[in-house]
């Protein structure tokens, strides 16, 4: 894989996330701690049908459009449910666009895969300036009227040299084609989670902020991205907001995807009430995988549908804004594990995993 991706693979998390968490004002590098996944014994899923139709209202029928998915989806992005919210069926969707073979795609290719993006969402979540990634979506989005907010990110994992060279083409960017598109600008994805520092990561943060400033570009947010239960109130002082990343598909037991769905709102709820001190939680990754092995938690495209339309309405009712995870398989992550590949609502090749009507109703 190329050096220059954005190699945003999650890092299992430290703690089961079924704990309430222990905050801490401290910093530790994280990097050497490890996790047991406890592995139960569950029911097996056996008909996509029979698990979605329990999860929706009656009214709602799936059976011919998702289990003939895999021939006619590429004809449901043009045909999803009109009753979206002002933001769409999901709140955000998380964006790599870089092609299986870990490459860059073209700008006609990123333009091709957001104006899809776009029928599911209005807000994307990037991870990097590589790849020109943020200018050819800027690009594609003010050339096509899509109607996409970009969440930017600046990536910070390989040091200072990667991290100003983000830097310096997300300022360029943000030049050419304005601030209106652009809604905040994470530094650093899951940093502590990979080892970093808490004093360096915060440092990221100031040197982006003081360069904003000074390019006149200060009223974009500038903020983190952690897993819940790493970030701190000194992450929190350093951030315009908190965005937190948290994934149930970790949890040492599954139970159910209500249960799942629920564990994530509960969790980002004590970051609310533990670390935020006022300031917006955003949560910056959620989302179900399609199939591998985490532990308990059985990965199947039918829970990645129930775990999207139940979540989608759980945060709606909670009140919280959210990027799922992830807009397309990520094949491109070659060494990563099955599970990590397969998050996307669409597969690699950007055709739809299943009939996106599914998330229309609560």
């Amino acid at each position: 894989m190329d050096s220059g991706v954005a190699d945003n693979q999650h890092t299992p998390p430290p703690y089961d996330y079924q704990e309430i968490p222990d905050f801490t004002t401290t910093s530790s590098k994280k990097s050497t701690i490890t996790r047991t996944v406890v592995v139960t014994k569950h029911k097996s899923t056996t008909s996509l049908n029979s698990v979605i139709q329990s999860t929706l209202p009656t009214s709602l029928s799936v059976s011919s459009s998702v289990q003939s998915s895999a021939n006619n989806n590429n004809n449901i992005i043009n045909n999803v449910a009109s009753s979206f919210n002002e933001n769409g069926l999901l709140w955000g969707l998380t964006y790599s666009p870089y092609n299986t073979d870990g490459s860059c795609p073209d700008a006609n290719a990123v333009a091709d895969q957001l104006a899809k993006v776009a029928k599911v969402t209005k807000n994307i979540r990037l991870y990097s300036t590589d790849c020109s990634q943020l200018e050819n979506a800027l690009q594609a989005i003010t050339s096509n009227n899509l109607g996409l907010s970009i969440h930017a990110g600046i990536w910070i994992s390989d040091g200072q040299a990667r991290m100003q060279s983000d830097l310096d083409q997300f300022v360029s960017a943000a030049k050419k084609f304005g601030t209106s598109l652009i809604k905040g600008v994470s530094v650093g994805n899951e940093d502590i989670s990979k080892g970093m520092s808490e004093s360096t990561l915060i440092d990221y943060i100031n040197q982006v902020r003081s360069r904003l400033q000074a390019e006149g570009l200060g009223s974009i947010p500038v903020y983190t991205t952690e897993q819940d239960k790493l970030f701190t109130f000194n992450m929190a002082a350093a951030s315009d907001k908190v965005v937190v990343n948290i994934h149930a598909i970790f949890d040492s037991q599954f139970y159910s995807i209500d249960a799942s769905v629920q564990s994530v709102i509960q969790r980002a709820n004590n970051v609310k009430t533990k670390v935020a001190s006022g300031k917006p939680v955003v949560i910056g990754e959620t989302g179900w995988s399609s199939a591998g092995n985490t532990g308990s938690c059985p990965l199947t495209l039918a829970n990645e549908i129930a775990f999207a339309q139940k979540f989608r309405c759980a945060a709606d009712a909670a009140g919280y804004t959210y990027f799922y995870f992830e807009a397309k398989n990520a094949k491109w992550k070659k060494d990563a594990a099955t599970s990590e590949q397969n998050f996307g609502i669409f597969d690699a090749g950007f055709t739809p995993k299943f009939d996106f009507n599914l998330l229309s109703v609560c």
